[in-house]
C-alpha cells in the first residue's frame, strides 16, 4: 500500500540530470512516439529506422516505440563515419533515420544520397529545416 512503486526507466546525465519514467508513463511515451513514427515519418510494419544517438532517454523510447508499431530499430554509434551511414542507409534500405540536434549537421550532408529514406526525426530542443522534431510530435 504505502510503498511507492519502483520506475520503469531511470536515467542520470553526466551533468547530474534526472529522468524517471514509471511503467505508465513509459506506456503513454512509447506508444505516442510508436504513433508519431507511423503517422509523422509514415512508417510501416517492417519498415527500418537508423537512429544515430548518444544514449540519452529518448534512445530507449524510442526503440520501444519500434517494437510496438513493428518497425525494426537499427541503433548506430556516434561515431559513424559519412561512409559508414550511406552504407548502412543503403544496405538496411531504411526509411527514417533518427539523430539528436547536435549529431544532425554531421550525418546531413549523407542522407540526400539515399533511395529509401522517407522521413528524418530529430531528437532534442533545436529544430532544422526539413527535419521533424521529435519533441513537437510528442
Amino acid at each position: 500500500g504505502s510503498k511507492p512503486s519502483n520506475p520503469a526507466f531511470w536515467w542520470v546525465s553526466d551533468e547530474g540530470e534526472e529522468v524517471k519514467w514509471s511503467f505508465e508513463e513509459l506506456g503513454c511515451l512509447s506508444r505516442k512516439a510508436a504513433n508519431v513514427l507511423s503517422e509523422a515519418c509514415g512508417l510501416q510494419r517492417g519498415d527500418r529506422v537508423i537512429a544515430v544517438l548518444p544514449r540519452v532517454p529518448h534512445w530507449w523510447l524510442l526503440s520501444v516505440a519500434c517494437m510496438r508499431a513493428g518497425v525494426v530499430f537499427i541503433p548506430g554509434t556516434s561515431q559513424l563515419t559519412a561512409k559508414d551511414i550511406s552504407y548502412r542507409l543503403e544496405a538496411s534500405k531504411a526509411k527514417c533515420f533518427i539523430t539528436s540536434d547536435r549529431l544532425a549537421p554531421a550525418v546531413e550532408p549523407v542522407l540526400p544520397g539515399s533511395r529509401f529514406l522517407k522521413s528524418k526525426l530529430l531528437v532534442g530542443k533545436g529544430s532544422r529545416a526539413g527535419w521533424l522534431n521529435l519533441k513537437e510530435l510528442l
